[in-house]
């Protein structure tokens, strides 16, 4: 069966934006020593405050046990602090200690700023009609059921860097 050409471009160019949020989450891991899953979990944490992993794994976008996991690896850098809510034990709050703010004050943008001042020279519509294009993209792939830190963590699986 013969392949469509637009759908060959579209799977052509993925790989080249694969590649390039791998370079990126590379960099990012080099300069912060964070990963970008973990850099977007301390982003959510500042965003939000005190927050329950629930919370954090929806503004997120990743699932509850990479979260986990994730907080993990940041309580035991002294990142962040979780306690249990007083009014119910089974909830935990994360929070940022003051280690956590510096780290992400310092850390680098997780886009690249090329792209980003590239986009924001796009229209509103513009800006609107390729976010739409690469949100179809990703629901005719099934990508909606799938951790958004798998991709986000890709270079992990040949370079040691920290979760």
């Amino acid at each position: 069966m013969p392949q469509n050409a637009e759908a060959t471009r579209i799977f052509k160019a993925l790989r080249r934006i694969v590649r390039a949020i791998d370079l990126r989450s590379r960099e990012v891991a080099r300069t912060a020593g964070l990963t970008i899953p973990q850099i977007v979990v301390l982003q959510a944490i500042r965003d939000l405050g005190d927050v329950t992993t629930k919370a954090l794994s929806v503004q997120a976008d990743l699932s509850a046990a990479t979260v986990v996991t994730i907080l993990d690896r940041l309580e035991e850098r002294g990142l962040v602090a979780r306690e249990r809510s007083a009014t119910d034990r089974r909830i935990v709050h994360a929070r940022l200690t003051e280690e956590g703010r510096t780290v992400l004050e310092r850390a680098p943008a997780l886009l690249d700023e090329e792209f980003e001042a590239r986009f924001a020279r796009k229209d509103s519509a513009a800006q609107q009609s390729l976010a739409s294009a690469i949100e179809e993209i990703a629901a005719l792939m099934d990508a909606h059921r799938l951790d958004a830190a798998a991709i986000l963590t890709m270079g992990e699986m040949t370079a040691k860097t920290p979760e």
